[in-house]
């Protein structure tokens, strides 16, 4: 660590990588002065805090243990090792049994690090290792030694549950009988339910530190994982400053494909996180899996809401309860803030409880304490009908925002307004699947609108996964209740989906970049849902900024006939196309490059992404791109172009048709967009389409590339 000195002004915390290796100091102004100007000191920036972003999803996917498909190809994932920069992990889970397990891979590195609560002995052939970084967190907290790090493990163990979740997600091993107080029940398993782990430890209480994140990957990398999954982020920030951007595309020089979340701030645009263009970038979807809790109210009429309050515990009799919404001045009774709920007006009734400000456990649990015997969670304008359910303390249900004008407007009508929730246990198959979840982050790129991001969409509303024995189901301390499994919503969920997708990929292609892997799962992902219709995003069909390529669908990935591949190299070049500067870019890579003679070098360079993003400055209207695919299907195929062009817009491509010979043969080609539409002083306007290649022998088998059409507006 180093100090300020005893007469120096203290500057906010700084990240420093000395030799690749990130860690956190507190510098003076010419502490950082003096540094800046070291020839051992690669880059220096402000530290960042980041925030942490099944029973029935493998199933819904499309996996079967059973059946011939990925899983059975892949051996289950068996050999690859996904590292998990999360919370940490609770090693005594079913979920991390390693029954039937490989051997550890012997090319790994890396370590069971031992701490509070956690020995060499909590690791196993499944959970293959595990490290805590804590110092970033430390100085940021201004903790004076790691025991003041109040409820924490100073381990790997997982003190919040949100780290055990995701990595049960992405390799958690097969558990019968799993459910959440009865609800959800079915075999739990991970995407790749036969890979390795290894636990990465970096958020904590306060949040995730960059140079703790940044340390991490630089130990994961070391260690020898196959795939980083990342769960965690926030708004998007510029490439030179994001400790995730920096530390994955070291990962990605290792061959190890890096997958994150893209962030909970939807749906507004722009707000997608985890942009940089070798990362795999994951937003959220629903299942059709629903938990109904109905409310019956005191007119006869039905208000739909779900729920995972365990139904069967609850007496469901025909008695009537008064309803009770409380809007009493400043104090918040509206969203059931603590101390905002007088028991002599909610003792034994059901209280209603907007959404918003504090947690939606936390205001069944202000109910409960306050009186009241169950309650009513309403979305407000903010959520929409976002249906994310909780395992309540009390009987409750959650309604979305056109059913809690329909309550109020009940509530409104009499004197003394009542009501009962009739709970309904778990249906699957009822309703349209999947669809884009309210709260996923939406792009264009703020950074990059060069590139399409999101590039996928993935299951994150209600997934079911591993919890600690330690905490309730709800995650409140007021909680007594232990479980093994809960429910859990984000693109923090989404984002293990997908990297335990890609660790199914690696074992069955263990020599592709991380670039072919997010290629096979671009190009083949879906467009329409379960009942063949488009995936919708509230009551209007996705659109590419919210779903990128698509939803992932594993049982096509691992047979994705043609692939994009990008190397290390490329990025940069893309970089300098953006106007990086060199010493930006040096920040990124580690690399002294100059961006004058790369770009004479490569003269009308276009990234080899899976998905294409073409911007039309004020007065141009024409851009060309080039493609290379690379073919990894069977020899002697031949692929035709088909093209949805983007409205207003025409699309040439040149040749038409591939004419592969052999396995991983590489052929280009060309497009030009010409624009048909003037764009005058308005703001900038979107259009999009799709090109797809189609194998001639083989018309199931379609190489899909979303296409994204921006005009800038003149100034």
């Amino acid at each position: 660590m180093l100090k300020c000195s005893k007469n120096s002004k203290p500057m906010p915390q700084w990240s420093v990588c000395i030799n690749c290796t990130g860690f956190a100091a507190l510098l003076s102004e010419n502490e950082l002065k003096s540094l800046r100007k070291s020839n051992n000191v690669l880059s220096i920036f402000p530290e960042r805090k980041l925030d942490i972003q099944t029973t029935y999803s493998y199933k819904f996917l499309g996996l079967s243990p059973t059946k011939e498909g990925t899983w059975l190809k892949s051996g289950f994932g068996r050999g690859s090792i996904i590292g998990v920069l999360d919370t940490g992990v609770w090693p005594e889970s079913p979920s991390f049994s390693d029954h039937g397990m490989l051997p550890i891979p012997k090319k790994w590195k890396g370590t069971c690090q031992e701490g509070q609560d956690f020995n060499s002995s909590s690791c196993n052939r499944k959970l293959i290792g595990a490290r805590f970084f804590h110092i970033g967190h430390m100085v940021a907290s201004k903790a004076s030694t790691p025991l003041d790090l109040m409820d924490e493990y100073l381990s790997p163990r997982d003190s919040q549950g949100h780290g055990t979740h995701t990595a049960s997600t992405a390799g958690g091993a097969p558990v019968p009988m799993a459910s959440v107080l009865g609800n959800g029940a079915g075999e739990a398993r991970g995407m790749a339910p036969g890979a390795h782990i290894a636990i990465y430890k970096v958020c904590w209480s306060s949040g995730c530190y960059s140079s703790d994140i940044l340390a991490a990957m630089d130990a994961a990398i070391r260690d020898g994982v196959d795939i980083l999954s990342l769960s965690l982020g926030g708004f998007p920030v510029p490439l030179y400053e994001d400790t995730i951007a920096i530390g994955s595309f070291r990962a990605t020089e290792h061959g190890i494909s890096v997958v994150c979340a893209a962030g909970n701030n939807g749906p507004i645009q722009s707000s997608v996180a985890n942009e940089a263009p070798w990362i795999s970038t994951i937003g959220a979807s629903t299942l059709d899996r629903k938990f109904p809790a109905i409310i019956q109210l005191g007119n006869g009429k039905y208000v739909y809401g779900e729920s995972l309050y365990p139904g069967k515990q609850v007496h469901n009799s025909p008695k009537i309860l008064e309803l009770v919404y409380l809007t009493d001045g400043d104090n918040g009774s509206e969203f059931c803030l603590r101390g905002s709920l007088p028991k002599s007006k909610v003792h034994g009734k059901i209280v209603v409880c907007d959404r918003g400000v504090n947690g939606r456990a936390e205001k069944g649990q202000v109910v409960k304490e306050s009186g009241g015997v169950a309650m009513i969670l309403a979305n407000t304008a903010v959520n929409l009908e976002e249906d994310s359910v909780d395992v309540h303390v009390l009987p409750a249900t959650l309604i979305g925002f056109d059913e809690s004008i329909q309550l109020q407007n009940y509530i409104n009508s009499t004197r003394k307004p009542t009501a009962r929730i009739i709970f309904g246990g778990t249906v699957i198959g009822k309703s349209r699947a999947p669809a884009v979840a309210q709260f996923s982050s939406r792009g264009p790129s703020f950074t990059d609108p060069s590139i399409l991001k999101p590039d996928l969409i993935a299951p994150g509303v209600n997934i079911i996964a591993a919890w600690p024995q330690n905490i309730g189901p709800s995650g409140l301390p007021e909680d007594t209740r232990r479980v093994n499994f809960t429910v859990l919503s984000g693109t923090s969920m989404a984002c293990p989906h997908v990297s335990g997708i890609a660790a199914l990929l690696h074992s069955v292609y263990p020599k592709w970049t991380p670039a072919a892997i997010r290629s096979a799962l671009m190009t083949t992902a879906d467009t329409t849902d379960h009942k063949g219709k488009p995936i919708m995003d509230g009551d209007t069909p996705a659109g590419i900024f919210a779903i990128g390529a698509g939803h992932v669908n594993p049982g096509k990935a691992d047979d994705p006939g043609l692939i994009y591949d990008i190397q290390a190299n490329d990025y940069i070049t893309h970089l300098c196309t953006l106007g990086y500067k060199n010493f930006e870019i040096f920040s990124i890579t580690h690399k002294n490059v100059s961006c004058h003679d790369i770009l004479q070098k490569h003269r009308g360079f276009s990234l080899n992404y899976p998905s294409i993003s073409v911007i039309f400055k004020a007065g141009k209207t024409r851009k060309m791109i080039t493609r290379r695919v690379t073919n990894v299907g069977s020899s002697n195929s031949v692929y035709s172009v088909n093209v949805v062009a983007p409205e207003g817009v025409k699309v040439r491509v040149k040749p038409r048709r591939l004419i592969f010979k052999h396995v991983n043969q590489s052929l280009s080609y060309r497009v030009w967009f010409i624009s048909r539409k003037r764009i005058g002083t308005q703001r900038r306007n979107f259009a999009e389409g799709q090109l797809m290649w189609i194998n001639s022998r083989n018309k199931e088998q379609k190489v899909r590339s979303p296409i994204s059409v921006a005009w800038a507006a003149k100034k």
